[in-house]
Parts: C-alpha cells; sequence; structure tokens
C-alpha cells in the first residue's frame, strides 16, 4: 500500500466514525440517520474505488446537511466528516 492509499484509508475510517456517531444518535432525526447510514454503507463498499465512494457520499451528505430539520451540531458533524472524504484523491 502506498502513503496515499494509507492517507486516504486514514481519512475515510475517520469520516466513518464522525457518521456512525450522527448515526447513533437519538437526537437527529430518522430520515437523516437513515442517510448517514446509507453513506456509511457506501464507503464501506470495497468492490468501488475509495474515490468514488467518497465523492457518492459526499453528494448524499450534502444534501441532508440542507435538511432544515437538522440540529446544527449534528450539521456541523457531517461537515467534519465531508471535510475528512473532499481530502481523499485517487
Amino acid at each position: 500500500m502506498t502513503k496515499k492509499q494509507l492517507i486516504n484509508e486514514g481519512k475515510l475510517e475517520q469520516a466513518l466514525n464522525i457518521l456512525k456517531s450522527v448515526a447513533d444518535s437519538n437526537s437527529v432525526p430518522r430520515n437523516i440517520r437513515k442517510i448517514v447510514k446509507e453513506s456509511i454503507i457506501m464507503l464501506n463498499d470495497t468492490e468501488t474505488s475509495i474515490s468514488i465512494r467518497a465523492a457518492n457520499a459526499i453528494a448524499f451528505l450534502e444534501d441532508v446537511s440542507q435538511d432544515p430539520n437538522m440540529p446544527s451540531y449534528s450539521r456541523v458533524t457531517i461537515w467534519s466528516a465531508v471535510s475528512n472524504l473532499e481530502a481523499i484523491r485517487e
């Protein structure tokens, strides 16, 4: 594994940990948790390249972060995960 791959895997792991905390929080509306869980599943799909998984998850998470029902602290947490995912490059 190259240095870039190790860095990407680390960023992915950080993003997954952040998203799992949102998905497990009962203070986040159910529809948002569902989308976050779908993003986690997408990120764990090793059939697809890591940069494509990250890009797809970012698209999902950017949409859900615009939801007016989302608590502001959850929005900031999701933005943090998106920031880690945006750092993943092929």
